[in-house]
């Protein structure tokens, strides 16, 4: 076959090789100061000689943008430095799809995309540049396509129910003896009945042609298989007969019996724990790694897996140790287990703190005020909003999963008489409450395995929470219950293996980070909008801005720890690109001058003010007119649009997707129109876009080069090399116009000067991924490190990368830019550069080692980027 692993250039694609074998560890912790660098590199994840790429650029593959269009563009990339490719989901999805993370067909390269041919051909030609490619896996659910046979697993489970070979591949609920409920009704199913909606047909199901043409159920688009022998029967009874229940799609949130992907019911969950399903899902990726047609891989949403550890060390295995990365959202100071076969996370960790580090800490407050005056209201803390939005999310959308928990743990109660007087209700309280106020994504307790301190201790941290918002007389049904999550012995001996038991432990672990997604980021974080960057996918909100020493003393940990995690800025999930956040962080520099913009804002639109109208909503829209545009361009509309529809939706204080306000909705776009279009309004935008423009320019290149020079590998999303403004998906999904930055990366290769701060960041990425290309023995070999340089400006934040602690690469950035310029800029401020002569790779110029003055290092850009020579 052919795959990169044959004719891959040695240039980039490999590292100095790993050990494998160490010493002791700490599970969770960091090691001791005395580790060797072979012990260090033990804990990388992957095996010794697995290729680690030096940086990768995600791209979003659709039918508009293919394995072949992507293999037209491999002279740009080339031409970037990025050394691998970062593909999002390859696998066939369901009908129509745009992101290809609803599979439906676990055995098949997407046609759509090329097939498995076009994506060995396009590993072919990456190859021969010296480019890898690594992919986006799914292995937490499938889609429930429209029409069903789509999905050929889901179809037999349908058609044959418990008996179906495929019955353990979805999480269902077998125990009860209910059928699959599919809730895909527009009205409740005696007036579909009654109304004729519902219809028998016959025809040759794909993926089932051998069985010819069958009789099957129809509802409009949907189709659905006949159980044999009960297609003569009236259609109510037939109805009824079925191994799945058809439904009104508001039944989903209590009565679905199936576990999902958060509180989507398109998305069924995959027991992929099953030794057999793991195989059947991950065959054709598991072969695309080992013939070497993908050199790694980024997994979606572990924490939704039964066993997060147990997955990854199968796949470890499977792939013979490839460069693996985890979507994992740690939330605060959370470490990754060090016991994971993963190289490290997807960057959220990384982005939150290269954004803090860029934030000025003394703009919280102004802009706290700020939005209480504009809100006009208490609020509350973010602490209770959060609580309460995931008070919501538990009573609401998430309330079946809520419901089956209940359901088991009472199961394991009523059959233990020692348990017995813990009734349904008081379990269901408590783990409502538990749900609540646990505060990470789950705390990896595995049935069957003692667990580890952490996990004990983030527990025991949810119940002194739940404590005290529970009457005391449920206490003691709270202690039952930990230790039923915990694995320990409670009640009559003997039983911590029993199926009930395991199976409460692995349920809740899940519904923990379904309640945190759909609780904090999918709603306390759209109506929170004290700084909307504050508000991003594994960000947390709470803290506004981190001092530079913070983040060297994480950036040594990462280092140490994970030095082959990924980092990003932009994700296909991040609210709002990095160039928007940076527009926005300077908000927290002139935040009183913000404040003043606000208010001139309020004066210029009061006349079209609605009564509707909320302040949380109308700081969100301020917020977000400034962050997309600039003193020459506004987003356009439609786009806006699309963003605050799902803006409001997903605050649910107003409107919601299942019960749209349209009064409260059209108020609220007609004034956000207005106001967009509005010539006042954009001379103020353009305004303040003048007034900070140093800012912004110092956010936007100093967070692009730290990120690319950091401890991890960095991604590029698609794009971004220059200003890419963009919101929450769909919007970050559009297509990039690479004509236009190849041609503009040609001029700048050329020695031309940049023209715009686009120009200049394409420059400085350009030049950081070529360094990281040319050097990879400072990132990501085996004697990389990692060390902070003094400079006497808290403006600066410096650090070199090193090999045997001899420094290589020197980053120089500017922090808080705005506050720089107000200053008078560096004045007589110097940086001590290490012993040796450096050439700044941006301007061409050399320093010599020692102390040198800032304003001779940063004369025009705000950053550099220095290599020895």
């Amino acid at each position: 076959m052919r795959g990169l692993a044959a004719h891959r250039p040695s240039r980039n694609l490999s590292v100095t090789p790993i050990c494998e074998d160490g010493g002791d560890r700490n599970e969770w912790g960091r090691d001791s100061m005395s580790e060797t660098s072979h012990e260090r590199t033990r804990r990388h994840g992957h095996r010794a000689d697995a290729p680690v790429p030096g940086s990768t650029y995600r791209l979003q593959l659709s039918a508009d943008f293919t394995f072949a269009d992507a293999a037209e563009r491999l002279d740009y990339f080339e031409a970037l430095g990025v050394t691998h490719l970062y593909l999002s989901p390859v696998l066939e999805a369901a009908p129509g799809s745009t992101h290809f993370y609803d599979v439906v067909d676990h055995s098949r390269i997407a046609a759509s995309l090329g097939g498995v041919e076009q994506l060995r051909e396009l590993s072919w030609k990456a190859g021969e540049r010296g480019i890898g490619l690594i992919a986006d896996v799914v292995p937490n659910h499938m889609a429930v396509p429209t029409p069903a046979y789509h999905n050929t697993a889901l179809w037999s489970v349908l058609a044959e129910g418990e008996e179906s070979d495929h019955a353990h591949w979805f999480d269902v609920d077998w125990s009860s003896g209910d059928p699959v409920l599919m809730p895909v009704l527009g009205q409740r199913i005696g007036t579909v009945l009654a109304a004729g909606e519902l219809s028998l047909d016959t025809m040759v199901v794909p993926g089932f042609e051998e069985r010819g043409e069958v009789p099957v159920l129809r509802y409009y688009e949907h189709v659905f298989p006949v159980r044999e022998g009960t297609e003569n029967l009236p259609m109510a009874d037939l109805v009824d007969q079925q191994h799945y229940r058809l439904a009104y799609w508001r039944v989903a949130n209590e009565e679905l019996n199936y576990r999902r992907f958060f509180d989507v019911g398109s998305l069924v969950a995959v027991r992929v724990e099953d030794e057999d399903v793991f195989e059947a899902t991950h065959r054709v990726i598991v072969d695309l790694v080992k013939d070497g047609t993908l050199q790694g891989l980024r997994i979606d949403h572990p924490d939704g897996l039964a066993d997060p550890a147990g997955y990854l060390a199968r796949l470890h295995d499977a792939t013979d140790g490839a460069w693996i990365v985890v979507e994992k959202i740690l939330e605060g100071d959370e470490q990754l287990p060090k016991s994971w076969k993963t190289a490290g996370t997807t960057g959220y960790d990384a982005a939150w703190r290269v954004g803090a580090l860029l934030r000025d800490p003394a703009g919280s407050s102004p802009l706290a005020a700020t939005l209480h005056r504009v809100t006009g209201d208490a609020m509350g803390t973010l602490p209770e909003m959060i609580n309460e939005a995931k008070r919501e999310i538990v009573k609401d959308s998430l309330s079946s999963e809520v419901h089956r928990l209940a359901s088991i743990a009472h199961e394991i109660c009523h059959s233990d008489v020692r348990l017995r007087d813990h009734t349904w209700r008081s379990l269901y309280d408590c783990i409502r409450t538990l749900l609540v106020t646990f505060d990470r994504y789950r705390a990896y307790v595995v049935a069957g395995v003692p667990p580890k301190q952490p996990s004990l201790e983030a527990i025991d941290h949810a119940v002194e929470r739940a404590l005290v918002q529970l009457d005391d007389e449920r206490h003691e049904t709270l202690e039952v219950l930990v230790d039923l999550l915990k694995g320990a012995e409670v009640g009559s001996a003997g039983r911590t293996g029993d199926a009930n038991r395991r199976e409460l432990i692995t349920r809740f672990q899940q519904a923990c980070g379904a309640v945190m997604a759909k609780g904090i980021e999918d709603t306390a974080y759209y109506r929170w909008t004290h700084l909307l960057p504050l508000c991003e996918v594994g960000s947390p909100a709470g803290r506004f801005a981190l001092p530079p020493a913070g983040f060297h003393a994480w950036a040594d940990e990462q280092q140490h720890s994970f030095p082959h995690a990924m980092t990003s800025l932009t994700t296909h999930d991040t609210k709002r690109s990095e160039d928007v956040r940076a527009r926005l962080s300077v908000l927290s520099e002139a935040s009183e001058e913000w404040d003043a913009t606000v208010t001139r804002l309020q004066d210029a639109t009061a006349r079209i003010r609605p009564a509707l109208l909320d302040g949380r909503t109308e700081n969100l829209w301020w917020q977000t007119l400034v962050g997309t545009s600039d003193e020459r361009e506004f987003m356009e509309w439609d786009r806006l649009e699309g963003y605050l529809i799902k803006a409001m939706r997903e605050a649910k204080t107003a409107t919601t997707w299942t019960g749209v306000d349209t009064d409260y909705e059209s108020a609220v776009l007609w004034f956000a129109q207005s106001s967009h279009a509005d010539t006042q309004v954009r001379e103020i935008v353009r305004g303040w876009h003048r007034s900070v423009a140093a800012g912004v320019r110092a956010g936007v290149l100093s967070m692009k080069l730290i990120q690319l020079t950091m401890p991890g590998v960095p991604d590029v999303y698609q794009g971004t090399e220059m200003l890419a403004p963009s919101l929450v998906d769909p919007d970050n999904r559009r297509p990039v116009d690479f004509d236009a930055r190849a041609q503009a990366l040609a001029r700048l290769s050329g020695r031309a000067r940049p023209k715009t701060l686009s120009e200049e960041k394409l420059l400085v990425t350009a030049r950081a991924l070529h360094l990281r290309r040319d050097h990879p023995e400072a990132f990501i070999g085996d004697a990389a490190g990692y060390h902070p340089l003094p400079s006497s400006s808290g403006h600066a934040v410096v650090f070199a990368r090193t090999v045997d602690d001899e420094a290589r690469v020197i980053t120089v950035a500017t922090r808080l830019g705005l506050d720089l310029e107000q200053l008078g800029g560096w004045r007589e401020h110097t940086v001590t550069l290490p012993d040796g002569s450096w050439t700044d790779v941006l301007s061409g110029r050399t320093f010599e080692g020692g102390a040198v003055d800032l304003s001779e290092l940063l004369p025009s850009l705000p950053v550099a980027l220095l290599v020895t020579d």
